[in-house]
């Protein structure tokens, strides 16, 4: 029998979580990401979210209108430390950067099925534009990428950009690519930072992504 539980229920049980890890001495921003059923807060219809890297710091602007779902989505990972030292693990030169894995397997668990439906086509893939990875139809979760050019092909498979970097785009653009599309994913989400930093050591990294106030 599958138990269905109210956005009020889910809540208690995030409560309880993280009052449970207060007692305990676990770090209750790991104990929310456990459970992305309850991290659904509505986004400002603009907000800024700011990223302090290995590299340097950067801003992403994001328009809810453009992308309802994957704003919310992204609002939610950055406002609760989802990004905090995770890798810039796949650079192309020429198209574009993805990050958005959790570097401890433990959490990134939890997200590996948290789908979101797709939103609408709105905007284009354009350079420095920002978009959630997707495996097909409704399955995004937690990945991103910034395009590094005009990726406008993207448009028609299902790639709906939510925001864009309106600082910090020649940082971006000297993310380190020596590793290009080495790194697996496969192995990134059962090993998290662990093997990244085993293999591929000298990977740029988030240090700390925020919501700007």
């Amino acid at each position: 029998m599958i138990v269905r539980l109210s956005g009020m229920a889910i809540a208690a049980v995030l409560v309880a979580t993280v009052a449970f890890a207060q007692g305990t001495g676990v770090d209750v921003s790991k104990a929310k990401l456990r459970t992305p059923s309850a991290l659904t807060e509505q986004a400002p219809a603009t907000y800024k979210a700011k990223f302090d890297t290995s590299k340097g710091a950067f801003v992403i602007e994001v328009h809810r209108d453009w992308a309802p779902k994957g704003a919310d989505r992204f609002y939610n990972l950055v406002k609760n430390g989802f990004f905090d030292d995770a890798r810039f693990f796949r650079v192309v030169p020429d198209f574009m950067v993805q990050f958005g894995i959790h570097g401890d397997p433990a959490i990134q668990k939890n997200w590996a099925n948290a789908n979101i439906q797709d939103d609408p086509k709105s905007q284009s893939n354009k350079k420095g534009f920002v978009t959630f990875a997707t495996r097909g139809p409704n399955t995004r979760t937690t990945q991103v990428f910034v395009n590094f050019k005009d990726n406008s092909f993207l448009d028609g498979q299902g790639f709906t950009p939510f925001g864009q970097v309106v600082s910090g785009m020649e940082i971006v653009e000297h993310i380190n690519s020596q590793y290009g599309e080495k790194p697996n994913q496969g192995s990134i989400q059962s090993e998290g930072n662990a093997y990244l930093n085993k293999d591929f050591p000298k990977l740029d990294f988030v240090k700390k992504a925020t919501i700007e106030k």
